[in-house]
C-alpha cells in the first residue's frame, strides 16, 4: 500500500512553520495556528475547513498548492485532513432517492455526471458505498461542494449535517489519482 504524505505551511508559497503529515489528522491547530498551502507528496487526502473532518472539503492529488485558500474561495483554514486508501478493484455504490435506502434506487459501478440525465432521479438523500472510494458533488458535472465518502452505509445525509445539499454527480476516486 502506498502511504501518503502531504506537507501544510503556515503561510501562502510554502512559507513559515511546516507540519507533515502522513495519516488522518482530526485537529491541525495544535500544530500550526494557520495553513495557507500545502504540497502532496504522494497519495490523495481529503482536507477539512473545521476539525474532525468537518465543513468544507476539498481532494487534493499529488501537487502543489501555493495558495489553496484562493484557489477554493475558501476563508477559512485547513484545521483537518483525511488520507484516502487506494483501492484496487471494481467500485460499487447505490443511491437512493430518499432516507434510510428508500424510493428509487439506482446501482453505480462508473462516475456519473448528472444523476438527473442518467436516471431522472432528482435528489439522492442516503448512499451504500459497498466497493472503493467515492466523491460526490452538489451539483452535475462534478462541480459544485463535493463530499468523500468511503465503504459504509450512509442513511441520512440530512443527518450527517448535509440537509441543505443535493448531490448530482459522482465520481470514483481511481488508483490514477495516486
Amino acid at each position: 500500500m502506498t502511504m501518503g504524505k502531504i506537507i501544510f505551511y503556515e503561510d501562502r508559497n510554502f512559507q513559515g512553520r511546516s507540519y507533515e503529515c502522513m495519516s488522518d489528522c482530526a485537529d491541525m491547530s495544535s500544530y500550526m495556528s494557520r495553513c495557507h498551502s500545502c504540497r502532496v507528496e504522494s497519495g490523495c487526502f481529503m482536507v477539512y475547513d473545521r476539525p474532525n473532518y468537518m465543513g468544507n472539503q476539498y481532494f487534493m492529488r499529488r501537487g502543489e498548492y501555493a495558495d489553496y485558500m484562493s484557489m477554493f474561495g475558501w476563508n477559512n483554514c485547513i484545521r483537518s485532513c483525511r488520507m484516502i486508501p487506494m483501492h484496487r478493484g471494481s467500485y460499487r455504490m447505490r443511491i437512493y432517492e430518499r432516507e434510510n435506502f428508500s424510493g428509487q434506487m439506482h446501482e453505480l459501478m462508473d462516475d456519473c455526471d448528472s444523476i438527473m440525465d442518467r436516471y431522472r432521479m432528482s435528489n439522492c438523500m442516503s448512499c451504500h458505498v459497498m466497493d472503493g472510494h467515492w466523491l460526490m458533488y452538489e451539483q452535475p458535472h462534478y462541480r459544485g461542494r463535493m463530499y468523500y465518502f468511503r465503504p459504509g452505509e450512509y442513511r441520512s445525509f440530512s443527518n450527517m449535517g448535509f440537509s441543505n445539499m443535493r448531490f448530482m454527480s459522482m465520481r470514483r476516486i481511481m488508483d490514477s489519482y495516486f
